[in-house]
């Protein structure tokens, strides 16, 4: 029953008088068994069953909940950095995507790629998430927009799901875009999404939630209806991708089919707020998708103000949001969104596990829940936010195990 000790301060991740405040522990000690905490409070106190085991040093360092990546399109081909001057340019994201760039550009780097090469792209961007603390990712489909390429990715993040003490939850996200040779054939793409995948990635629980990209060039409110139905009807959890680019009423159809999130939502409408705050729906915020297109932010202080709660993610794809760095996402959050550290830390751990329907089981550091924790050399979360550097973390612990440790 291993346990941490040398720690300076503790945040537990509880949200005691709400997200913007934290609940904090001086002088700290943990001790889990197996994958669960076991105990929790100050050193001095710590149990004497527990004076044996084996010891940990946090080296006066500041332990924070591990990182929740609630939104990541984590298998892709290439990369699409010709597109990054060509925003700067002044190209939009939707006239990139008309001329055959954006989404549709990596599903054919991504189809053309070996199933052993973006098993080693994942192996390596997890490597990397874990050295920044990060022990839980969500992981999305749609680069493949076929029967074939959609399973394929679903079942590849289920043999890295088996590998790795890191928890990845797999979102199919075959409603990305209509590929090409359904571009004519809309109807058709829907039914092959709805009467054949759906059903399969259902019956094979490759995946925990079923998504669509509600936007111009991507899906209309019906078309998203009809396959968030049809997942539900599976046992599929409703996401979406909403009111990035235009306010088209994807909040407002996110709150009318119950779904776990709504992310994006830089256009969210004030009725999709309040319908998303009566629905419980969590907002997701993406600051490097923001930043990479140009755009207002996710209004945070509207959606927290109305009762919306707030997580914050990086989006990590390679065309607007070709980052994992989950921490300096979380620096942007409080730049760009009014949002108080205390809040981005909560968004990026509990609020970010209710987004993955993970409440009860990761996010906080309690007894009873995963043993999922990271160390960090700051001296608060103020510090660590503000100070902006390639990685205060030294310590990750995910479900027990140690995924990275830096060298002394």
């Amino acid at each position: 029953m291993p346990v941490l000790l040398d720690i300076a301060t503790l945040v537990t991740g509880k949200m005691p008088r709400g997200p913007g405040h934290l609940d904090l522990v001086p002088e700290a000690a943990i001790a889990w068994q197996g994958d669960r905490i076991a105990w929790v409070g100050p050193a001095a106190e710590l149990p004497a069953v527990f004076t044996r085991e084996e010891r940990h040093s946090a080296r006066g360092g500041l332990v924070i909940p591990g990182l929740v990546d609630c939104h990541t399109h984590l298998a892709f081909g290439g990369w699409r950095a010709d597109e990054f001057e060509a925003r700067i340019r002044g190209e939009s994201y939707l006239e990139i995507a008309a001329r055959g760039g954006g989404i549709r550009s990596t599903v054919a780097q991504t189809r053309a790629a070996s199933r052993e090469e973006l098993r080693r792209r994942c192996q390596a961007h997890l490597a990397g998430m874990a050295r920044l603390g990060v022990t839980t990712i969500e992981a999305k489909s749609g680069y493949g927009l076929t029967l074939e390429h959609e399973l394929a990715l679903l079942e590849l993040y289920r043999e890295l799901r088996e590998a790795s003490p890191q928890r990845i939850v797999a979102t199919l996200l075959a409603a990305h875009v209509v590929p090409p040779e359904y571009q004519d054939r809309r109807a058709d793409y829907v039914e092959l999404v709805t009467g054949q995948l759906v059903p399969q990635v259902g019956a094979r629980a490759l995946a925990q939630f079923c998504d669509v990209f509600v936007e111009e060039g991507a899906f209309s409110i019906a078309e998203a209806r009809q396959i968030l139905l049809a997942g539900q009807a599976h046992g599929l959890i409703p996401k979406l991708h909403a009111d990035q680019l235009t306010s088209g009423g994807g909040a407002e159809l996110a709150a009318e089919v119950g779904a776990a999130s709504a992310d994006h939502l830089e256009c969210i409408s004030d009725a999709g707020v309040r319908q998303m705050a009566a629905a419980g729906v969590v907002a997701v915020s993406l600051p490097f998708a923001s930043l990479y297109l140009g755009q207002a932010p996710l209004p945070a202080r509207r959606l927290l103000e109305a009762g919306v709660p707030v997580a914050v993610a990086t989006d990590f794809n390679p065309g607007s949001a070709p980052s994992y760095h989950l921490p300096v996402a979380m620096t942007l959050a409080c730049t760009m969104q009014r949002m108080t550290p205390a809040e981005v830390l909560h968004g990026a751990t509990a609020v970010a596990a209710r987004a993955l329907a993970l409440g009860g089981v990761t996010g906080s550091i309690v007894p009873g829940l995963s043993a999922d924790f990271a160390v960090l050399e700051a001296e608060s979360v103020n510090h660590w936010l503000y100070h902006l550097r390639e990685n205060a973390c030294v310590l990750t612990v995910a479900r027990g195990q140690v995924v990275w440790r830096a060298t002394a």
